[in-house]
């Protein structure tokens, strides 16, 4: 990564001599998962296996300065492009007062998370998305940021400053969930300076009683790739590969979460400006995500807790949109046993509205001593639309083990 020398070498000047404190904490995972559908591709396999490091680092500076650094190494048996390492994590924090405010800023690497709802959040556009970790869980890669915030009794203000974009990953010839035409690793740009244009983003946020909102913006490269088959000017078209295309883009968001008793609502809600459709054509458009939660606790008088959710995802471009998420519905139940092991179940299906594709998602996480946990999960495909542009990636239901020693 090309900045990551740089960060390398920004820790190296500080010297180990200049560190108050020193923390190593981490996760090592062994994972497996077995495929029940056949292979659509030559060289995919039915089972894959691997180790997945992610070490943190954690360092005191001063009273107020600290630094972090999170790197991830996984190995697949399967997929070379699965295999791959990533800094999530190398930045230095400083923080302290201004005035009756307090403010903090991070420079360096790291991962911010916007939104409230479970299944997808429109409005989290900072970081890039690791699509080799994981088809649905949202894993994301470091991003290079200028983070400053600033907070007091009338709310949280944030800017970020990014200076460098990352392309989105994707699984390789011989892995599962990938389109039927692979994506060529050498991605376009809309504007010239390409992956080094400076994009910005901002985001308040504020809790009164009840009501929780975020408003956020953002200017710049956009996350999403359009997929084009041909070098925009040009009419060579490539037959077996998609480019991935990135434009510039304007994103207004709004998040919001009311707590009742005893039902808490969600909203999400972007419009964008600058993006193309799936017909090539430049359109701007809204999202929304509706949400309704409730939660039943001490199940027929017992310790277990049962959470109930349904969230409605619509994009108003319809059968033009380029996301998955066009016009789709989940219903989950979250139980957790609150025992000593910590035992949780999730089940959840997802159903897309304008195609005939559901799923059935399944996930038990346990805790097995005091250092090891394990989790179970499957992905049960219901029904697929071979209309639906994401067909190829979304046949590949799965069952996947994991365990993970925590240190």
């Amino acid at each position: 990564m090309r900045y990551g020398g740089a960060i390398a070498a920004l820790f190296m000047l500080l010297g180990a001599d200049t560190v108050q404190a020193f923390d190593l904490s981490g996760n090592l995972s062994l994972q497996t998962r077995w495929y029940p559908q056949s292979p659509a591709f030559p060289g995919q396999r039915s089972g894959t296996g691997g180790i997945v490091l992610e070490p943190t680092i954690y360092g005191e500076l001063a009273p107020q300065t600290s630094f972090t650094f999170t790197p991830l190494y996984r190995y697949d048996s399967a997929d070379s492009q699965r295999t791959h390492a990533d800094l999530r994590e190398a930045f230095l924090l400083t923080y302290g007062d201004w005035g009756e405010n307090s403010w903090e800023l991070r420079l360096g690497l790291d991962r911010v998370f916007w939104g409230v709802a479970e299944i997808h959040n429109l409005v989290d556009i900072v970081n890039q998305l690791d699509l080799v970790e994981h088809p649905r869980n949202r894993p994301k890669l470091g991003q290079p940021m200028v983070h400053l915030t600033i907070f007091g009794n009338w709310g949280i203000a944030e800017s970020f400053l990014l200076p460098y974009h990352r392309k989105r990953t994707f699984p390789g010839r011989t892995g599962r969930h990938r389109p039927a035409r692979l994506i060529d690793e050498n991605a376009l740009y809309e504007d010239a300076a390409e992956e080094n244009h400076v994009d910005f983003a901002f985001r308040y946020s504020h809790s009164t009683g009840p009501f929780d909102i975020g408003l956020t913006a953002f200017a710049g490269t956009s996350r999403e790739p359009l997929f084009i088959d041909h070098v925009p000017g040009s009419s060579s078209v490539r037959n077996t590969l998609f480019i991935p295309y990135y434009e510039q883009i304007q994103q207004l968001g709004i998040e919001a979460q009311l707590t009742t008793e005893p039902w808490l609502y969600k909203m999400e809600a972007i419009h964008r400006g600058g993006a193309r459709n799936l017909l090539g054509q430049e359109e701007d458009y809204s999202a929304f995500i509706f949400g309704l939660e409730r939660a039943h606790y001490g199940l027929f008088d017992s310790p277990t807790d049962l959470t109930v959710l349904t969230e409605w995802l619509y994009d108003d471009r319809g059968a033009r949109a380029t996301s998955v998420w066009e016009n789709d519905l989940y219903i989950a139940g979250f139980l957790a046993l609150n025992d000593v092991q910590g035992t949780e179940l999730v089940a959840g299906i997802l159903g897309d509205l304008h195609h005939d594709y559901r799923a059935l998602n399944l996930e038990l996480k346990r805790r097995l001593s005091g250092s090891w946990s394990m989790r179970l999960e499957a992905m049960v495909n219901l029904s697929s639309d071979p209309q639906d542009i994401t067909y190829d990636g979304r046949r590949d239901g799965f069952v996947g083990m994991e365990f993970t020693l925590s240190f």
